[in-house]
């Protein structure tokens, strides 16, 4: 498929800076695209592959100030990654069709309820009084225990697994490998040292419009549900235990685990890595740097935290100052020290 600069500035709200019938094809990143390709750019240390870059078109900040002249066709647009997003989503519906139909190979129980137009690949087994909404994609291999609920438009990738009784939103994308539903971390210590499963018997609600990538986990609660609210993006290899609370449009990088019953606020940045002991709560609009600990809860919203145990980050970058200059001043109290004997 093809698309002209003036196209691409009018489904952007962009302007066009130079020639606007110029046509593209393909995507590429800004230091390696060639004729023919859409770039864009965002992070202005990429800035001077801008003189030199072989795309046709390169989507840049609207107040981006030239220093020289290019041989591309820019389009100025507020928010070049947002934009370049919405071009790629766009891109990619009319690509990608959505499957219908239902294979003679998947298993569905008698009273499991499946809207129009869904797709159910070979070998997916959708349990009693489980019931899909309209237009879901699961693809083979995936499980949906009983009692479920899964709402439109919702992808399921293959591997995916959903324990009974859990809930799914609508405009959901669960990559392969999730769980959704397995059971919580919980046994009571006996008077032997042994240790007694303790049973998980609340569910997991995952709101509308939540991302799940690949192999992550979502545990039911011990009592009551673990919730991920709307909005949600969670990365790969994400641990979400029992009856944990993730705040609407909050975004989470891979290898981050969350300890049970934590309650974590809307619109959260949380980088890779980060751990968190449970039964905290995590305000609104934090932003928690990668390999972070947090072992308190988070009043304050807004606030930026980094280290482990968690700071301030403007506290933790000073600490850090002085923690790289400690072999220096190592040497230097002994070479004191020396004195003082002496």
């Amino acid at each position: 498929m093809k698309f002209k600069a003036a196209q691409i500035a009018a489904q952007v709200g962009g302007t066009v800076e130079g020639d606007s019938g110029i046509e593209v094809h393909r995507v590429d990143r800004i230091e390696e695209a060639g004729s023919g390709s859409l770039a864009f750019l965002a992070n202005m240390k990429y800035a001077p592959h801008l003189y030199t870059t072989g795309a046709s078109v390169v989507l840049i900040p609207e107040d981006y100030k030239l220093e020289k002249t290019v041989n591309s066709t820019l389009i100025r647009v507020p928010d070049p990654y947002s934009a370049f997003a919405e071009l790629l989503r766009l891109y990619e519906e009319q690509k990608a069709s959505r499957l219908t139909g239902v294979s003679p190979q998947a298993y569905i129980h008698p009273k499991a309820t499946i809207g129009e137009n869904c797709y159910v690949g070979e070998f997916a087994w959708i349990g009693e009084n489980v019931v899909i909404g309209d237009g879901t994609q699961v693809y083979p291999h995936v499980y949906i225990g009983d009692d479920c609920r899964i709402g439109d438009q919702t992808v399921l990738y293959s591997g995916v697994k959903v324990y009974r009784d859990c809930r799914v939103g609508s405009e959901c994308i669960l990559h392969s490998g999730v769980v959704i539903g397995a059971d919580g971390f919980g046994f009571a210590v006996q008077s032997d040292q042994k240790y007694l499963k303790v049973p998980q018997t609340g569910n997991v609600v995952i709101e509308d419009f939540v991302e799940i990538g690949a192999n992550s986990t979502v545990d039911r609660a011990t009592l009551g549900s673990t919730i991920v609210r709307k909005g949600v993006k969670l990365d790969n290899l994400v641990q979400v235990a029992h009856n944990v609370e993730i705040g609407s449009d909050t975004v989470i990088a891979a290898q981050t685990g969350i300890s049970g019953s934590v309650k974590i606020g809307s619109r959260c940045l949380i980088a890779g890595q980060v751990g968190f002991v449970g039964h905290i709560e995590i305000a609104d609009d934090v932003t928690i740097g990668a390999q972070t600990g947090i072992a308190r809860s988070v009043r304050e919203p807004g606030t930026v935290l980094l280290g482990s145990p968690a700071m301030d980050a403007s506290l933790y970058k000073r600490v850090i100052v002085w923690f790289r200059r400690l072999p220096d001043l190592g040497s230097r109290l002994s070479a004191l020290e020396k004195k003082v004997k002496e």
